[in-house]
């Protein structure tokens, strides 16, 4: 839908990409389209793929062919896959299993790519729960950590999408693993689903093997990322490898060496003013509301001024915002000031977008210094105004479309 830097390198790789939509490039001679699941079937292109009879396939579909054969550890929940899935991944590069991957953002581990290919029977991936893509995964192990309903567009409710996990436990493999953590309450509702595979339940400083009841204790894990929900993450790799019987050295080596990742709390440079450029993909409330505290709790005020936190925060679809508004009324206590720029759409419905804008937005929001903005130009000035007026703060971009493009035209030191 809009340009980035990210197509530009895939066009100096080898991909053909047209921006927006061009169906004259659809014909006979095409063997399989593989389309994301957020492109409806209206969509003029895969409607002449379909009409010419060209074999389609969603990207799970694909993904599936390739993933199935191997032994697949899939992370799935509602927060913070990309985390888990990067360090998951990361532990068993450097061991002796070596590992595949494909990760939803970029490692500098993976030479600036976000997957990473070798020989070994592992395949380590994020499973997305929309429309229920993840059911097309055959795991041998399951992680999910976080259950907070998400995709109303498409899940009637709660029930409906905790029992879209429960179908995805139901394809794992005879004696494979189910990791859950203990302190999310709806994680525990898929507990004892099935008596022919290994559930594990991860605390905070300890995991149960449940077939056992064996409880061990975490190693003490120094992390170079300060916050307390990758370090979490972190437990979770280290899981995961403890039972695939990878070294215990090898595993806190990978994890504790780990400090950097593509828009997950990603710093980026320092501005013309000392301000820290900050990027993060962060789009649901709790999401959002976790990044920001942790980064309040982690600032520390220089002699010069108190450290502050700017957030510019581009909401993800009018109909999620519509459907977690409540939420979203309190997630922004922990920023200084607020900017909301216009609302991405995808898969929006007239109905949706006749109900939400910016404005509508920004008016629900608690928070006493905010600002909306529908025109997305503007915001790169109230950025350079508050980059001026600050020193030593947290400028941070937050989630989805063209907002992490301002990062080019942020000045540097």
């Amino acid at each position: 839908m809009s340009d980035s830097e990210l197509i530009q390198k895939l066009k100096e790789e080898w991909c053909n990409i047209i921006i927006w939509s061009d169906e004259s490039r659809v014909n006979n001679n095409f063997e399989k389209i593989i389309y994301t699941e957020a492109v409806p079937k209206t969509q003029s292109e895969l409607k002449k793929a379909i009409n010419l009879n060209v074999q389609i396939q969603t990207y799970p579909e694909a993904l599936a062919e390739i993933v199935n054969s191997k032994k697949l550890i899939a992370i799935a929940w509602t927060h913070w896959k990309s985390t888990t899935t990067s360090l998951t991944s990361l532990v068993l590069k450097n061991s002796l299993e070596n590992v595949n991957t494909i990760v939803w953002t970029i490692l500098k581990e993976f030479w600036w790519k976000n997957a990473y290919f070798s020989d070994s029977p592992y395949f380590v991936i994020e499973s997305c729960e929309y429309k229920r893509s993840f059911l097309k995964y055959k795991p041998t192990v399951a992680i999910i950590v976080n259950i907070e309903i998400d995709h109303l567009d498409y899940y009637k409710d709660l029930e409906d999408y905790i029992y879209a996990y429960k179908e995805f436990i139901e394809n794992v493999k005879p004696w494979g693993f189910v990791i859950l953590n203990w302190d999310d309450k709806n994680c525990k509702k898929l507990l004892n689903l099935r008596e022919d595979i290994n559930y594990i339940e991860v605390y905070s400083d300890k995991y149960l093997i449940c077939s056992t009841w064996e409880e061990l204790n975490f190693p003490e894990i120094t992390m170079k990322v300060p916050w307390n929900h990758i370090l979490f993450d972190a437990k979770l790799a280290y899981v995961v490898w403890i039972m695939v019987w990878v070294h215990e050295h090898n595993i806190l080596n990978a994890l504790e060496n780990y400090s950097w990742v593509w828009r997950r709390m990603e710093i980026i440079w320092k501005t013309k003013n000392w301000n820290t450029l900050m990027s993060d993909y962060g789009h649901h409330p709790t999401e959002i509301r976790l990044t920001l505290k942790a980064l309040k709790e982690n600032r520390a005020p220089t002699r010069d001024a108190p450290t502050k936190i700017l957030t510019i925060f581009q909401p993800h679809q009018y109909n999620r915002t519509l459907e977690l508004l409540e939420d979203f009324k309190t997630c922004f206590k922990d920023t200084d000031e607020l900017i909301v720029p216009n609302i991405y759409e995808s898969r929006d419905s007239e109905e949706d977008k006749a109900k939400m804008n910016s404005k509508i937005f920004v008016n629900k929001i608690n928070h006493k210094n905010k600002i909306d903005w529908e025109n997305f130009e503007k915001t790169l000035d109230l950025i350079n105004e508050f980059d001026k007026k600050n020193k030593n703060s947290i400028i941070i971009l937050m989630w989805a479309w063209n907002i992490d493009n301002l990062r080019q035209k942020i000045k540097t030191v």
